[in-house]
């Protein structure tokens, strides 16, 4: 007689579970989850059950009871998708807008300074340098033109540039000087040939040339940070979610509902752990991310600092740079002519000048008042944004769980752990490809990274190593070629950047390395058990048999 008591203590035990949460003999009505179903905008399943039934068909969901079919199951899946893809496209909406508005705030007050320099120069020149400059302003124009299309991205060889334009307002002036005298294509010719191994203007055009490639390099590849890093977002968040992650998802966030638990959120380390699974390749983008950011800021930190006074002093090292040159006209006539012969009689310093050394003045830019700091309370901010997204992709996890999931007193033992309303067990994996062998939410295969995520970590090390070269003042223009981490066929590095940060493709060994299995046993993440009917309806023929004997 105990045995049969004790069959029967055991038969009540595993249907416990099966007669709902408040522990009632009746089967729970579905009438939640049709309002819900129908919320969703979705038409309702005409074999759509009044009363919970045997879940065996469910593919995504627990087999306990349900009161949702396979085609309810579909169509869930279908909105976890939508809607997930939704909230990615919002995450990166706002960072696209932050480096957006970085890039256009950068470039106006470039823009700006441009400007205003080349107005000054002009304003100072007129009335200064009078013909000299009214006859020559082209020169001046086709200068500020270079430093414009460079800066924007343009094919300008900087430093040939400036060179050039050192050249040629040399040999203006020297015409002017001597304009009482004849002279012929072929003088001109070794005039031209003698300016570029003298420096004529002493050290102002070294000076200058220094200074204004050290600061054009550093603005030119910390606008292109800027551009690279929203489209590398862009591009990202654009790859479609794994069936397999989307069928988590929805296993988080709707199975509850034909479970008849429509309040229970997902537990936090549960959405944590699918987040992460479903986000692993984008994690992977963390390393050489953060080490672009860390070099903008420090580029906009060193070499941005004093992009105002650079620019905005070109009039004054260019004016002062042609007045060192008229002192010292004599001697660099003398030169000139033991060079390429004399021109004749005459020649004097002062007979193309007039009075203007008399007109000699420091030209400073005075029409704007203080705002000479407005280039670097912006590039000030910009670098308080980059402190802020070094970090996103893999806090976009929790970015994604943070207004999903269950908070409160006692949240950790009433939400929803992809079973049942329980605690959830399992601990919350690392980020990354190579964490996911162990993730108990999402079927990662670590051996297969999305090669269109993996592509842009190959222009993400390119662009550092271009900043890094502003550093130091040298613009260095990358040629793509093979390398066997980008998984595109592109790029080479010049150092050892290229070597920074976990590789993910399994490396090739002798033979193949094998990696186990994700686990499959889900049903440790509850504390609860589930109910099997078939279980059940098996115990309890036994149980009638043993009776009857």
């Amino acid at each position: 007689m105990d045995f049969f008591i004790l069959a029967a203590l055991v038969l009540c035990s595993l249907t416990a579970p099966a007669l709902g949460d408040k522990g009632s003999s009746k089967a729970r009505g579905c009438s939640d989850i049709h309002r819900f179903y129908s919320g969703k905008g979705l038409k309702q399943d005409a074999a759509a059950p009044e009363f919970e039934i045997s879940g065996e068909h469910l593919q995504i969901c627990p087999q306990g009871y349900t009161c949702c079919t396979s085609k309810m199951e579909d169509n869930l899946a279908m909105i976890s998708r939508t809607e997930i893809e939704g909230l990615l496209k919002e995450t990166r909406r706002p960072l696209q807008s932050s480096l957006s508005y970085s890039q256009n705030t950068f470039n106006g007050y470039m823009d700006n300074l441009m400007n205003r320099s080349m107005t000054t120069l002009h304003d100072h020149f007129t009335s200064t340098w009078d013909l000299l400059y009214s006859r020559n302003s082209q020169l001046f124009r086709d200068l500020y033109k270079d430093l414009r299309d460079y800066y924007q991205g343009g094919n300008v060889n900087l430093e040939e540039a400036l060179n050039e334009f050192w050249t040629k307002l040399l040999e203006k002036i020297f015409y002017q000087a001597n304009k009482q005298n004849s002279i012929g294509e072929d003088y001109q010719e070794c005039v031209s040939k003698k300016i570029e191994t003298l420096r004529l203007f002493g050290e102002a055009p070294h000076k200058m040339t220094i200074q204004v490639t050290r600061t054009f390099v550093a603005a030119r590849a910390f606008l292109q940070g800027l551009t690279m890093t929203r489209e590398v977002v862009g591009k990202v968040l654009q790859v479609p979610l794994s069936q397999k992650c989307i069928g988590a998802i929805m296993r988080m966030t709707y199975c509850q509902h034909c479970r008849g638990m429509p309040s229970a959120k997902p537990c936090v380390n549960y959405c944590s752990n699918v987040m992460k699974g479903c986000l692993a390749n984008q994690a992977d983008l963390h390393t050489e991310w953060s080490h672009l950011a860390d070099t903008m800021i420090e580029v906009g930190e060193r070499r941005l600092d004093d992009v105002d006074s650079v620019i905005l002093s070109l009039p004054n090292q260019i004016s002062e740079a042609m007045f060192s040159m008229i002192d010292n006209l004599a001697t660099i006539n003398s030169k000139l002519f033991q060079g390429c012969g004399s021109l004749g009689e005459g020649g004097a310093p002062s007979s193309g000048f007039g009075d203007i050394a008399s007109r000699r003045r420091v030209i400073v830019d005075d029409r704007l008042g203080g705002s000479a700091n407005k280039m670097s309370e912006s590039v000030s901010n910009i670098n308080m944004k980059l402190r802020e997204m070094r970090s996103y992709w893999i806090s976009l996890p929790k970015v994604l769980c943070s207004d999903r999931v269950a908070s409160g007193t006692g949240a950790e033992d009433k939400c929803w752990n992809g079973m049942n309303r329980a605690r959830y067990l399992p601990e919350v994996i690392g980020d990354g490809l190579a964490s996911q062998i162990n993730n108990p939410e999402v079927e990662v295969d670590i051996t297969k990274p999305d090669m269109k995520i993996r592509q842009q970590i190959m222009p993400l090390k390119i662009m550092t190593h271009r900043l890094k070269n502003a550093l130091n003042g040298k613009d260095m223009d990358f040629q793509d070629t093979s390398d066997d981490v980008s998984g595109s066929g592109s790029g080479m590095c010049a150092d050892d950047t290229c070597s920074r940060g976990p590789r993910l493709i399994a490396p090739v060994t002798e033979r193949a390395m094998v990696y186990p299995d994700p686990p499959k046993n889900k049903e440790v993440r509850s504390s609860a058990s589930q109910s099997l009917p078939s279980i059940s309806i098996f115990l309890l023929s036994l149980l009638i048999l043993l009776l009857q004997r």
